[in-house]
C-alpha cells in the first residue's frame, strides 16, 4: 500500500521495490494499492474510501497483511490493525525481517534485534514474539496495563541485548588487533538489501 504525494514522480517503481522486499522476506504480493493525496493520512496512512478498498481487496484475494510504502506512526500502525483485522507492516519493518532472515554472525543477530526493538519501542507494538517467563518480584502489579508490561519487556530485553552486545564487540577488538599484527588484508562489501552483495562476494570467491 503506497501514497502518492505530489512531488512523488514515480509512486510505481517505489512499490515494486517494496514487492521484491517482500519476496526476499518470504511473502507473496497479490496486489497493490495507490492514493493520490497531498499528504499522508496522520491517523490511518490512507483515507476512508482506501481502507474500505484494502479490506474488500484482503477478503478477495485472501491475503493476510498489508505492507505500507513509507513508515508507520504508532497510531497509525494501531488504527489500521483494528480497521483491518490483520498483520500490518511498513517498510522499514520489512527491512529490518530481512535482516534478522539473513544475520549469521552472533553480533549481527543482536545487532539486528536491538534495532528491531528499538524501532518498537517507539510504537509499543504488542510483543507477541517476546518471551514472558521472566516472573518474580517487579514484574507483576495490580491493574498493570498490557502496555506498560510491553515497554518493560522491550527495555529489559534491549539492556540485556547492550551488554551481550559490548562483550561480542570486545571479543572482536581482540581478533581485530591480531589481524593487524598480521598485516591481514580486510575488504568490506557494502550494499542496500537486494543489491547483489552475495552475488558479487560468490563471483569473486567462486
Amino acid at each position: 500500500v503506497g501514497v502518492c504525494l505530489p512531488w512523488q514522480e514515480d509512486i510505481d517503481a517505489s512499490l515494486e521495490e517494496l514487492s521484491e522486499l517482500a519476496k526476499t522476506a518470504g511473502a507473496v504480493t497479490v496486489g497493490k494499492v495507490v492514493q493520490s493525496r497531498d499528504q499522508v493520512h496522520p491517523g490511518t496512512y490512507v483515507g476512508k474510501g482506501k481502507i474500505d478498498e484494502i479490506k474488500s481487496l484482503l477478503w478477495e484475494l485472501d491475503a493476510t497483511g498489508i505492507i505500507c510504502d513509507d513508515e508507520l506512526t504508532s497510531v497509525q500502525m494501531g488504527n489500521l490493525e483494528a480497521e483491518l483485522d490483520c498483520k500490518i507492516m511498513d517498510r522499514t519493518l520489512l527491512i529490518l525481517d530481512i535482516f534478522a532472515a539473513r544475520a549469521v554472525s552472533g553480533e549481527g543477530k543482536i545487532q539486528v534485534e536491538l534495532a528491531q526493538l528499538r524501532y518498537r519501542s517507539t510504537r509499543l507494538i504488542g510483543m507477541r514474539n517476546l518471551s514472558r517467563q521472566g516472573g518474580g518480584i517487579g514484574t507483576r502489579g495490580p491493574g498493570e496495563k498490557k502496555l506498560e508490561m510491553d515497554r518493560r519487556l522491550i527495555h529489559a530485553r534491549i539492556s540485556q541485548l547492550k551488554a551481550e552486545l559490548a562483550q561480542v564487540q570486545k571479543h572482536r577488538e581482540l581478533i581485530r588487533s591480531k589481524r593487524k599484527k598480521d598485516q591481514m588484508v580486510v575488504a568490506a562489501i557494502v550494499g542496500y538489501t537486494n543489491a547483489g552483495k552475495s552475488t558479487l562476494l560468490n563471483t569473486l570467491t567462486d
